[in-house]
């Protein structure tokens, strides 16, 4: 009690001169002082943390930095969707012709054709009629002496005849190897010129022989032919065996 009581007493007398004038605010106790040690506090704790301010402005861009290096190759992106065409483009104009080509081999080509008519009247029956005016015989294959056709290319042929029939009637009948393949009748009518005819295809082997002849006996032999009447025969090869 005695210390606390000489601390109060000191303070009031080191107080009271001061107090009696004004304060100044710009006066600072000695902090020696005693009165400076009694009136000064314990520290204080540190202040919370302020609030963040705000975002500044934005600077200005910088300078613009060094080209990097190349980074490596991505992978291969899928194939886009086909577009649309184009619009046509002008013509060309037409190109030079060519240089002319080598000659090829010509191709071996099968003939064989006759077209024959009759001179003599009223042929004899069962034999052979012989057409001996030639239209047409450039190969040889029909014979006039015997009337037949000889087959040298083996191949499908055509034989056709057409006859003029006066005074009688006329039968006849086209022959292959000795066999009477097709007929043909035509029946006379008096003071008239009548025509009988006929037409085949056939497949000929090499030496088959094929004629023309009147069927039956002389009664049916009316095949005619003058000055202005013809009685002809004709065949030729259509195309022939290549194998």
């Amino acid at each position: 009690m005695r210390g606390l009581a000489s601390l109060l007493l000191c303070s009031l007398l080191l107080v009271a001169p001061h107090c009696t004038e004004g304060a100044d605010p710009t006066f600072q106790p000695d902090p020696k002082t005693p009165c400076a040690n009694w009136m000064g506090g314990a520290p204080g704790y540190p202040g919370h943390n302020g609030l963040p301010g705000r975002d500044g402005k934005d600077g200005n861009d910088g300078l613009k930095g060094e080209k990097g290096e190349e980074g490596a190759q991505g992978p291969k992106g899928d194939e886009g969707k086909i577009g649309i065409p184009g619009q046509e483009g002008p013509r060309g104009f037409p190109g030079y012709p060519g240089q002319k080509g080598e000659k090829g081999e010509g191709a071996f080509v099968y003939r064989s054709a006759f077209s024959v008519g009759l001179t003599e009247r009223a042929p004899h029956p069962n034999v052979p009629i012989r057409f001996s005016k030639i239209f047409y015989n450039e190969q040889s294959h029909y014979d006039a002496s015997t009337g037949k056709f000889l087959c040298n290319i083996p191949g499908t042929y055509y034989f056709a005849y057409h006859l003029t029939v006066y005074m009688t009637d006329v039968k006849v009948s086209l022959y292959k190897r000795d066999k009477a393949v097709i007929f043909t009748y035509d029946q006379f009518q008096k003071n008239n010129v009548d025509q009988a005819s006929g037409s085949v295809l056939l497949h000929l082997s090499t030496g088959d022989e094929v004629w023309l002849q009147v069927y039956g006996e002389g009664d049916n032999n009316g095949v005619y032919a003058d000055n202005i009447n013809d009685s002809t025969f004709m065949g030729f090869l259509l195309y022939p065996d290549l194998d």
